[in-house]
């Protein structure tokens, strides 16, 4: 199992180009952006990085804000000035794309299986000429550049299968291993990525630190998305996918998680990060 780091909610580039580096020192496999609403760009800060891991990658760019060939052009771009580009791509949520931007998310499904249609031949050097209910497109884009492994945010059964089909793997967040091992890696293709966020924090009381995390974290809970997937694994909320305890709890997790079938974990931690990286070293 592949071994990289990210951060939730970066200040700045400059906090972000710093972690990728010492990623980078302590020889960890990947680095990973992520889209916040009203925060920064996941493909320019990786595109703006120092010193990196061999891959870089995005867990996710939301699908709906951004036209295909527009992703497109901007993967290839970075992979032809750096290399070692992960693509993470993902609908997101009706909060953010409707209630934000003010954008239909009108079938985020159908959508998806169309963005990916037109995105993945265009990430792969091949023209698109495709005429659907949310695309109409006939393009090529010439940027030589090796295809980017593509990865598709991915819970329910359905959006399983729709990256069992299109994509190279699966990005997961709020998911614990036997949520992996029971509801996501059998959906997936056999030799596809399985790539999930662990999320971590170091505390002599577990229980009240998740207590305390329940509260803020209960607007992700009520996420169409992640309450499906909470409520098939019968947890109540996000809070319950955190890795919380000692440091024997979080090199346990880990193990765990590729027990489980992951390919790739990206941890994040909440607190005390030097030290929580230093036990990925360490194991």
């Amino acid at each position: 199992m592949h071994i990289g780091t990210g951060l939730i909610t970066p200040t700045s580039p400059a906090e972000v180009a710093s972690a990728a580096a010492d990623a980078t020192e302590r020889g960890l496999d990947s680095f990973w952006t992520n889209q916040n609403p009203g925060g920064w760009d996941p493909l320019t800060l990786l595109a703006a990085l120092g010193p990196r891991p061999a891959e870089v990658g995005t867990a996710i760019v939301a699908t709906f804000p951004r036209h295909p060939v527009t992703t497109a052009a901007e993967a290839l771009t970075i992979q032809a000035a750096r290399g070692g580009l992960t693509l993470g791509v993902g609908p997101s949520h009706a909060w953010y794309v409707q209630d934000q931007l003010g954008l239909p998310y009108t079938s985020p499904l159908r959508h998806t299986r169309e963005y990916l249609t037109v995105l993945r031949p265009l990430l792969n050097g091949r023209p698109v000429r495709f005429d659907g209910e949310f695309f109409t497109v006939d393009t090529r884009l010439d940027i030589a550049a090796p295809a980017p492994s593509l990865l598709l945010s991915a819970l329910g059964p359905r959006m399983l299968e729709l990256a069992h089909d299109l994509a190279d793997g699966v990005a997961a967040a709020w998911v614990t291993p036997d949520m992996v091992a029971k509801h996501i890696a059998p959906r997936t293709a056999p030799g596809a990525r399985i790539v999930a966020q662990a999320v971590t924090l170091l505390s002599p009381d577990p229980d009240r630190a998740r207590a305390e995390f329940a509260g803020q974290l209960a607007t992700v809970g009520r996420m169409p998305a992640y309450r499906a997937s909470l409520d098939r694994a019968g947890l109540a909320n996000p809070a319950d996918t955190l890795v919380i305890g000692d440091d024997t709890t979080v090199t346990d997790a880990v193990k765990r998680y590729q027990d489980a079938g992951v390919t790739d974990l990206i941890v994040v931690p909440l607190n005390d990060r030097s030290r929580t990286l230093d036990l990925l070293q360490a194991g």
